[in-house]
């Protein structure tokens, strides 16, 4: 079983950045599908960035692209979202997660992953 929680969500105007970490405990191979994803109001959730963390590979939606890095620490077991140049539109529960099951790849796809977060509310004002 793997426990997951996000950190560093709050409130920032549009075009300022901000930090969410994620931190999970429990049996971690070496190996992970881990991601980053967000739920908006009356929306689905949808997914923001992903990253293999054995071989770095990473992935982001259209949105996060140019603007959102993922990044990974094992030693520290700790999934991190740098989101700089923050809309409006990204006002969301941002939610960190992880799979084991999807070897050498990186998914988008919330029901492709198998650990979850409480996620961290994210709001940006304009």
């Amino acid at each position: 079983q793997v426990q997951m929680v996000e950190l560093g969500g709050g409130s920032v105007e549009a075009g300022g950045s901000l930090n969410l970490t994620c931190r999970y405990e429990g049996y971690i191979y070496s190996s992970y599908c881990m991601g980053w994803f967000r739920q908006a109001p009356g929306k689905e959730r949808e997914g923001v960035a992903s990253i293999y963390t054995q071989t770095g590979s990473t992935l982001y939606s259209d949105s996060a692209k140019d603007r959102f890095t993922i990044a990974h620490d094992a030693a520290r077991k700790t999934l991190y979202l740098r989101m700089n140049d923050l809309k409006p539109e990204d006002t969301a529960m941002y939610f960190c997660a992880a799979d084991r099951a999807m070897l050498f790849r990186t998914s988008l796809v919330p029901a492709e992953f198998q650990y979850w977060g409480q996620g961290t509310q994210v709001t940006v004002s304009s």
